[in-house]
């Protein structure tokens, strides 16, 4: 790319254009001068939205959903950043003041479904004990699983499983959450 932008390299192909573009997540008009950044951030998509709050307390029951319940929720891609696109993020609602020093009461956050071993300590995520569902920072250390508050009420407190508990199910972690504030 450097030698593109100090003119090392005068003729660039179409190919080299489309690629250019694609991993830059525009199009490739915009990065030809033809079109303009603000026709360029009208671009969205369309992702699914689950109409339920997910709890940022205590876990708490989430009724059963079917595919009719789902809804859909569009964005601007400028918004979703490297997520743009990704066919398998969904979003809800969150509630509770268990997460308020980063995902206050009410946020919209996307979730993404990802695998316990491509886990970071710190990360945050969407798990469930049976049918009760929250949202926590994630910990593991050796055998068991940490579901910690990021609250600044110090009432909230750990949620501790066993790593071989077979109701604690991680349904996905959190790569986007969209705040609104006063």
């Amino acid at each position: 790319v450097y030698r593109y932008e100090s003119d090392d390299i005068e003729d660039m192909s179409v190919n080299i254009i489309t690629e250019i573009a694609k991993v830059l997540k525009i199009d490739p008009a915009y990065l030809m001068g033809w079109k303009s950044s603000t026709e360029d951030l009208d671009s969205s998509g369309n992702y699914p939205y689950l109409p339920t709050s997910i709890s940022a307390g205590i876990p708490i029951d989430v009724d059963g959903m079917t595919r009719n319940d789902i809804d859909e929720i569009s964005l601007p891609d400028a918004v979703m950043g490297k997520w743009a696109g990704s066919n398998d993020i969904y979003f809800m609602r969150v509630n509770g003041e268990s997460m308020n020093n980063v995902i206050p009461d009410q946020s919209l956050i996307a979730v993404k479904p990802i695998n316990l071993p491509n886990l970071k300590n710190g990360d945050i995520v969407v798990y469930s004990d049976g049918n009760d569902y929250s949202v926590k920072r994630f910990y593991q250390n050796e055998d068991k699983l940490i579901f910690r508050p990021d609250s600044d009420n110090m009432a909230f407190t750990d949620y501790i499983a066993s790593a071989d508990n077979s109701n604690i199910r991680i349904h996905g972690k959190v790569v986007i959450y969209i705040v609104e504030l006063d």
